[in-house]
């Protein structure tokens, strides 16, 4: 046997990485893409490359809401949702939710005095947005439904603004 038969054939030449493709996405209403990491979670993508830091921080386990957003209008925890799945979606912050008025649920928060420290309360408003969008007059079990935690415990005044917010989209005024 010459040497040349003994010898471990040589390792297969691998093609270099390719990058993965942009993933793009709809963020209160403007188109993004997002070339980096697609396990990173949507809430890093919104604060720290868009600098929307109306979504919060809290517990990067989706437990306690703080960070809470709409994705095709579905209140969403983005610490857990990775931007793989957040693609092709329309996401929307407390930042998108004004548009030449308030939103019958901010002028509800503001009338009932709801925010004591406020660091949970964009994420209380997305989901109590998406609670009226199913249930337009919520009941006391729909209400308490929502997940979303305050530490400040101003549950009471956010159940009354969730109520009035739905008497002022129905044009009750309340």
């Amino acid at each position: 046997m010459s040497q040349s038969e003994n010898a471990a054939p040589a390792p297969a030449k691998r093609a270099p990485a390719q990058p993965p493709a942009p993933l793009a996405l709809s963020i209160n209403d403007k188109p993004y893409y997002h070339e980096g990491d697609p396990q990173m979670p949507l809430l890093w993508f919104l604060r720290d490359t868009l600098r929307l830091t109306g979504t919060k921080y809290g517990c990067g386990v989706g437990a306690c809401g703080a960070c809470t957003v709409l994705v095709d209008g579905k209140a969403t925890r983005s610490c857990m949702l990775p931007m793989q799945a957040a693609a092709g979606h329309s996401v929307t912050t407390i930042e998108g939710l004004e548009t030449d008025a308030l939103h019958p649920v901010q002028q509800a928060w503001i009338e009932e005095d709801v925010a004591q420290c406020g660091y949970c309360q964009a994420g209380q408003i997305l989901a109590a947005v998406d609670l009226l969008k199913r249930r337009p007059k919520p009941g006391e079990d729909d209400i308490s439904a929502i997940t979303n935690l305050c530490r400040c415990g101003t549950y009471p005044r956010i159940r009354k603004a969730i109520l009035r917010a739905a008497a002022l989209a129905q044009g009750q005024g309340k």
